[in-house]
């Protein structure tokens, strides 16, 4: 297969990559890590709303994609922080362009959500 591919091909490399950045708390995460390393602790305070099991799985499955990095030190108690790798750190200027797409859409988007017909069942 060559470089390009289309993106909604099963095996290709650019859909499996949006399908990471799309999961619910990903992009979240990704932004709470962007200005440097954090605390498990106080990355669910950053978030809101996130559970520490959600976050400790949403953060293992960015470790093992290469885009946070996870340092543990050999302290009293334990410390442990996570990190942007350098490729992380390459989606927080997309991360920056979609919050202000939102920004600027997103009452757009409510309304559109508020103008459906309600629903009947029966």
């Amino acid at each position: 297969m060559s470089g390009s591919c289309d993106f909604f091909l099963a095996d290709c490399p650019g859909r499996l990559a949006v399908e990471l950045i799309a999961d619910k708390w990903t992009v979240v995460v990704l932004a709470g890590l962007s200005a440097g390393p954090v605390r498990h602790g106080e990355l669910v305070e950053l978030i809101g709303g996130i559970s520490r099991k959600v976050l400790t799985q949403t953060l293992r499955r960015l470790e093992s994609h290469g885009l946070v990095r996870r340092q543990a030190y050999a302290e009293a108690p334990p410390r442990v922080e996570y990190e942007l790798t350098p490729l992380g750190a390459t989606l927080i200027e997309p991360i920056h362009v979609l919050t202000e797409w939102a920004r600027e859409h997103g009452d757009a988007v409510l309304d559109a959500v508020s103008a459906q017909p309600v629903a009947r069942h029966g």
